[in-house]
């Protein structure tokens, strides 16, 4: 059980399990940005070009209502072609965005690959032959 807590203790602390629950949060922080953006900018203006609809309310109904006595007893079927498209739109936008990152920071680490490499260190022989040289130079 010692081991167990050990091992656990080590991923859990490794940074690539801290990066990765980073990520989580900020990629659902993200999500509700582009599904606001979605949701409460476009899809209002695209609603507006097709004739003042909601356009997330758009749907076909599949089969009506049970309505007895004033109170619905089941629910419509709605095939809801307005909110599909608005997931897709979501989708959309969030991998394009995820697209970008990607190749920016594969732009990033290519550069960085390509950055000249600092010269080799001179070896044990080169460092002694050096000061050989430099004391020679100081006798003179």
């Amino acid at each position: 059980m010692k081991k167990f807590i050990s091992e656990f203790k080590e991923f859990a602390v490794k940074g690539n399990a801290v990066d990765m629950a980073v990520a989580v949060v900020l990629g659902g922080a993200f999500g509700a940005i582009v599904n606001s953006l979605v949701n409460d900018l476009i899809m209002p203006a695209i609603g507006v070009l097709i004739g003042g609809k909601d356009f997330a309310s758009l749907a076909l109904t599949l089969k009506e209502a049970v309505v007895e006595n004033g109170e619905t007893v089941k629910e419509a079927v709605l095939f809801k072609y307005g909110q599909f498209i608005n997931t897709i739109i979501s989708f959309l936008i969030i991998s394009f965005t995820i697209f970008l990152v990607i190749k920016g920071l594969n732009s990033l680490k290519r550069k960085k690959e390509e950055a000249p490499a600092a010269p080799p260190e001179p070896s044990a022989e080169e460092k002694l032959l050096t000061e050989i040289r430099d004391l020679l130079k100081e006798k003179k």
